[in-house]
C-alpha cells in the first residue's frame, strides 16, 4: 500500500483546485429560514467548467473520452469540491457511470458513457439510508415480465438530484432470485413519480415512487456484485466529501481564533482552545488515512484479511463521527459569531450533518463491520 499519488492523480487534483478556486462557498439561506428548496437546479455553470476540465470523466476509459483513473483520483477531486460545498452531482454521476462501465453491456456503455463524461446526460443514484450491506434492505422490487422487460415497484426516499438528473440508477431486488440489480430509469419515465423532500441542508431531494415502471432489459444490470461495488464507491466518495468539508471548517476556525482577541490575546493561544483544535486535527488525519485505505482497496481490489467493505466501513465511521466533531467544535470556538447566518459556517454545519447520515451513520457501519468480523475472524 502506497499513498503517494501518481502524476495523473496529482493532475486531476490540480485541475480541481483550479476549477473550484473560482467558486464561492454555498451561501444559500439557512435551512431554518427556508420554506422550500434552495434552488430549482444544481450549479450548471460549475458543471460546465468541470466538464471542460475533464473532471466528469475521470473514471471512464479513453474510448469514452475519459482519463481511465481510479477511486483515489475521484476522492481527491471530491475533497476539493466539498471545501466550497459545490452543489453538483459529481459523486453520483461519476459513480453511476463507473458502474455502467464496469458491469453494463457494450451497447449501454456506448449509449451513455461519453455523454455522461461530457456532462450532457446527468446520472444520479437512488441510494440512501443504512449501511446497505444487506440486499434485503433494498426498497424497490423488480419482477421479470413475460416479454423480458422488468417491472419496478416500490419507493426510494431521499434521492439526491433526482429532480434535475436525466436518468436515475435504481438498485432493486429481483423477485425471482432475491439478488440485487441496477435499473437505469429516466426521470420522466411512465410509472415514475417524484415527490419533494429536503435534506438537513435545505437542498431538494426526491421521494421516488415506482409503480409498474417497465424497463427494457438493456437498461438493467444484473452482474453479480454490481450493487455492492457501487455502494462502496458512493460511501467512499461521501467520506472524501466529509474530509474536504472538515478541512475547510478547521481552517476557518484557525483563522477566526487567530484574530479574535480576549484579555488582550488571540484566543488561539489559550490552552483550552488549542487542545480542542488539536483534537479535531487528529480527527481529520484519521479520516484521511482511512479514506485513502478504502479508496485504495476499491481501486486495487486487493484481497485482504477483510473484504474491501471492511475498510469502507471504517472510513465511514471515522468520517461520520469526525466531521460531526469538527463542526461542533468550530461552532463552539466561534461563539455567537458561528450562529450568524450571514457567515458561511452554518452552511458547513448543515452539510456536515447531511454527510454524517448519508449512506448510513456511524452506528450502521459499526454493525456492518461487526458482521464482517464475525464472518472473517482476524488472527
Amino acid at each position: 500500500m502506497d499513498f503517494t499519488f501518481s502524476e495523473e492523480q496529482q493532475a486531476a487534483l490540480e485541475a480541481a483546485k483550479a476549477v473550484f478556486a473560482g467558486t464561492a462557498p454555498d451561501a444559500v439561506p439557512s435551512p431554518a429560514l427556508t420554506t422550500g428548496a434552495v434552488a430549482d437546479d444544481f450549479d450548471r455553470p460549475l458543471w460546465t467548467r468541470l466538464a471542460h476540465a475533464d473532471l466528469l470523466s475521470l473514471l471512464l476509459d479513453e474510448r469514452y473520452g475519459g482519463a481511465g483513473l481510479d477511486a483515489i483520483a475521484l476522492c481527491l477531486v471530491l475533497r476539493e469540491s466539498a471545501k466550497t460545498l459545490a452543489r453538483v452531482p459529481l459523486l453520483e454521476n461519476t459513480a453511476a457511470a463507473a458502474a455502467v462501465q464496469t458491469y453494463g453491456s457494450p451497447e449501454l456503455k456506448e449509449e451513455l458513457l461519453a455523454r455522461s463524461g461530457r456532462g450532457e446526460h446527468v446520472l444520479t443514484v437512488a441510494a440512501h439510508g443504512r449501511s446497505g450491506h444487506d440486499p434485503a434492505e433494498l426498497a424497490v422490487a423488480a419482477r421479470r415480465n413475460a416479454d423480458g422487460t422488468w417491472a419496478l415497484d416500490g419507493t426510494q426516499t431521499s434521492v439526491p438530484w433526482a429532480h434535475t438528473a436525466d436518468t436515475i440508477l435504481v438498485p432493486a431486488h429481483a423477485d425471482d432470485t432475491g439478488l440485487p440489480l441496477l435499473a437505469l430509469v429516466p426521470r420522466t419515465h411512465k410509472g415514475v413519480a417524484l415527490a419533494e423532500q429536503f435534506s438537513t441542508t435545505g437542498e431538494r431531494l426526491a421521494d421516488i415512487s415506482l409503480e409498474s415502471a417497465h424497463i427494457a432489459p438493456r437498461y438493467v444490470i444484473q452482474a453479480e456484485g454490481a450493487w455492492e461495488w457501487l455502494r462502496l464507491l458512493l460511501t467512499t466518495g461521501t467520506c472524501a466529501l466529509a474530509l474536504g468539508l472538515g478541512e475547510a471548517v478547521l481552517r476557518m476556525t484557525s483563522e477566526y481564533t487567530g484574530k479574535r482577541e480576549q484579555f488582550g490575546h488571540p484566543i488561539a493561544t489559550f490552552q483550552a482552545v488549542a487542545v480542542q483544535a488539536a483534537d479535531r486535527y487528529i480527527d481529520l488525519r484519521a479520516m484521511e488515512a482511512t479514506l485513502w485505505q478504502a479508496a485504495w482497496r476499491i481501486s486495487s481490489r486487493t484481497a485482504g484479511a477483510l473484504p474491501a467493505a471492511g475498510d469502507v466501513a471504517v472510513a465511514k465511521i471515522w468520517a461520520s463521527e469526525g466531521v460531526r466533531r469538527v463542526v461542533q467544535t468550530a461552532q463552539h470556538l466561534h461563539g455567537g459569531f458561528g450562529a450568524d447566518t450571514d457567515y458561511s459556517l452554518h452552511r458547513y454545519h448543515a452539510w456536515a450533518k447531511h454527510l454524517e447520515l448519508s449512506l448510513g451513520p456511524a452506528a450502521a457501519h459499526e454493525e456492518a463491520l461487526g458482521d464482517l468480523l464475525a464472518a472473517h475472524p482476524l488472527g
